[in-house]
């Protein structure tokens, strides 16, 4: 279980790992060790061995000796080669056919083993046992001068190098014991400092619920991935923050915007229920504002389903639109109504090609229709003009009216939810106060902006700017 945590599984892969490169480390050094005690005990022996071949070839001082004696018979004297021998070296000469004529004393009754070696080398090396000198690494070499085939062997004990050996693979132990001691240690105490941060990030974000939103971590002196992390955590909650608050005002204003139409509905059930057999009349007129006001409640709910799909905008298709096509066809479907209240409808191409659009055709003939309807809703007389001006990378489509116009402190504020100026919130002007916040979410979700300012003349101007892809000439 305890596997599970990321902590434990931090610390042990990283103190499985450090223990890994000291265990290779340390066979490395232990096998390097002992390559340098074997070269040190076969570099020691060599210059034995080329001191005695200098000898029997007459390149020695003591050679003199051999000017009553042949250098055979010098050698095998006795004490002679004691000279070359020490408390782990011995020296020994054979004959070239491998009989042995003369030790150094400290070999006692013991003997090396007959050479092997292909007599053209020269010399040779090997590692042999014998029951009284143990474990011996001997230098055989052949020499043939001044009439003399003799075999020089000259060995040197490695019981001393094996026991420094193991003295140091011991210390070798105990150092990786206490590292392995210190890693484990360490490893949990680095996982931990690590992952501290982590835990408190999760009793944290544990915390938060929908009525504390407004908590954040604030770890504003970290530069690094956890600080990166917080950052975007506290980031998160300021958007879950003021998503909650619209979604609390959406439902706000729904409510209070559902609430009239349902209650003008069943005011007149009730008024068809008491009069309906008694008075014609109440009853066409009740029966009639039922009829508005489930038109009027079923606007506003088609309202909310399409903005809903509006908002979320990674969901819609999208495709090469030509913008004009899409404002012609919005034009045609809202000329019928400018036309009922005698209003011109005026619509301006543009005049260097027409302007290509990656979007949705549905959506952005809402977008216009919605605009074209508004304007004609706060319109009494004169009319509206529409206009596409392309620029570049993007294409302004302005819909200009010369209606009541709308207040300088409320121009940002009209494409809210729900949001009604003083002027429309006469109940004999229709609508949901949802028109202008669709146009804004389908301006958004195409890459564009909306924006509404006063016309000089009186009047107001929406101007809507979204990126062009190409244009057709």
């Amino acid at each position: 279980m305890k596997f599970r945590s990321l902590r434990w599984r931090i610390a042990s892969f990283y103190a499985v790992l450090l223990l890994g490169v000291i265990a290779v480390v340390a066979i490395v050094l232990t096998l390097q060790l002992r390559g340098i005690l074997l070269d040190e005990a076969r570099a020691k022996i060599d210059r034995v061995g080329e001191d005695i071949a200098q000898v029997v070839r007459g390149n020695s001082a003591l050679n003199a000796l051999g000017d009553a004696l042949p250098i055979e018979e010098e050698l095998t004297s006795t004490g002679v080669l004691d000279h070359w021998s020490g408390p782990t070296t011995y020296v020994e000469i054979d004959t070239a056919n491998g009989y042995p004529i003369a030790k150094s004393t400290n070999m006692g009754g013991a003997s090396f083993a007959p050479s092997t070696y292909d007599r053209p080398a020269r010399i040779a090396f090997r590692q042999e046992n014998r029951p009284q000198l143990g474990d011996v690494l001997v230098r055989d070499e052949y020499i043939d001068a001044s009439g003399a085939a003799l075999i020089v062997k000259v060995g040197e004990s490695l019981t001393i190098y094996d026991e420094t050996l193991e003295r140091i693979r011991l210390l070798l132990a105990v150092v990786v014991v206490l590292a392995a001691i210190v890693v484990v240690v360490g490893s949990f105490a680095i996982a931990s400092s690590a992952l501290d941060p982590i835990g408190r990030l999760t009793l944290a974000m544990g915390q938060i619920r929908s009525d504390r939103l407004s908590s954040r971590l604030a770890w504003n002196d970290r530069n690094d991935e956890l600080g990166r992390l917080a950052k975007s955590f506290d980031a998160m909650l300021d958007r879950l923050e003021d998503g909650f608050a619209r979604e609390r005002q959406f439902i706000s204003d729904a409510s209070h915007e559902l609430k009239t139409p349902l209650t003008v509905i069943n005011a007149n059930a009730q008024m068809l229920e008491r009069w309906a057999d008694r008075d014609p009349a109440v009853r066409a007129e009740s029966v009639q504002a039922i009829k508005d006001e489930s038109s009027s409640l079923a606007d506003m709910i088609n309202g909310m389903l399409l903005l809903a799909k509006a908002e979320s905008g990674d969901d819609v298709p999208r495709e090469p639109v030509a913008l004009e096509s899409v404002v012609a066809e919005a034009i045609k479907q809202t000329l019928p109504r400018a036309e009922e209240k005698r209003l011109a409808l005026r619509f301006e191409r543009s005049r260097s090609g027409a302007p290509v659009v990656l979007g949705n055709g549905n959506l952005l003939r809402q977008l216009f229709t919605n605009l074209i309807d508004n304007a004609i809703k706060f319109t009494e007389a004169g009319g509206i003009d529409v206009t596409v001006t392309p620029g570049g990378a993007q294409t302004t489509v302005a819909v200009s009216d010369t209606g009541v116009g709308i207040d300088e402190d409320a121009l940002e504020r009209v494409f809210d939810r729900f949001f009604r100026t003083d002027a429309s919130r006469n109940r004999a002007v229709p609508g949901t106060g949802l028109g202008l916040a669709i146009v804004r979410s389908i301006a958004r979700i195409h890459g564009g902006r909306v924006s509404a300012e006063r016309r000089p003349g009186g009047g107001t101007t929406f101007n809507v700017v979204l990126p062009t892809l190409t244009s057709l000439q």
